[in-house]
């Protein structure tokens, strides 16, 4: 198969003066290049159907070799709906811009020059990394931290029974020094627990006996008024 040298150059005009236009901001001049684009393409799929030869239709008494490739005339339908189903949006934006702001032209969003100027280095939403740590339960952890540090500034003291403060800070050690303060933490939690819980019986039981004494004195003082 020859090429036709006037079809390709005038491919090459129709895609060069295409992108031109597709890169204006007038919406009718981007029309125009969409129109251009699309009718270079179908020279191309043109190009690509081969040699001529007989329609696609088949024939027993007819060679495969003298038939016509069928594939790159579908394609060139399909671009030719394509190109027009394009064309058709593009007029109704066309339409639609020239009601509402009488002209056709694409403007600069200024919310998109703002964020092509702004300092990422003055953005609000970076954050610091946290030097605590990766846990907030410290070396308490089942997998402790190596480097982590705890500040029991705030918490009842292990073992007191009592809802005191202990101000102490701890620093990381080694594994096994680590596994037993944290045995003697539990511990002591534990026997915290255990004091805790035994008090209120104690003054739940107190308390019921002066709420009975306290109720039983009045009957007492409502019979005498009675029998006086």
């Amino acid at each position: 198969m020859t090429l036709s040298l006037v079809l390709l150059v005038g491919m090459a005009a129709l895609y060069t003066c295409g992108v031109y236009l597709l890169l204006e901001r007038s919406l009718t001049r981007m029309l125009l290049g969409i129109l251009l684009v699309g009718n270079a393409t179908n020279i191309l799929l043109f190009f690509m159907s081969g040699s001529f030869g007989l329609a696609p239709i088949y024939d027993p008494d007819v060679a495969p070799e003298d038939y016509s490739d069928p594939i790159p005339q579908a394609f060139i339908l399909t671009a030719i709906v394509i190109t027009f189903g394009v064309t058709a949006f593009m007029l109704a934006l066309i339409y639609r811009s020239w009601r509402l702001a009488q002209a056709d032209t694409v403007s600069d969003d200024e919310e998109d020059i703002a964020m092509r100027t702004a300092d990422l280095s003055q953005d609000d939403e970076e954050f610091d990394e946290d030097d605590s740590g990766d846990t907030e339960f410290g070396e308490y952890a089942e997998a402790a931290v190596s480097t982590a540090r705890i500040n029991m500034g705030e918490g009842p003291k292990p073992g007191s029974g009592k809802d005191s403060f202990a101000e102490a800070s701890l620093k990381a050690t080694e594994p096994s020094n680590r596994h037993e303060e944290l045995e003697e933490f539990r511990a002591g939690e534990q026997d915290a627990q255990a004091e805790q819980g035994s008090q209120p019986d104690g003054a739940r039981e107190v308390g019921l006996d002066s709420g009975a004494d306290d109720h039983a004195e009045p009957h007492d003082d409502a019979g005498k008024g009675d029998r006086s």
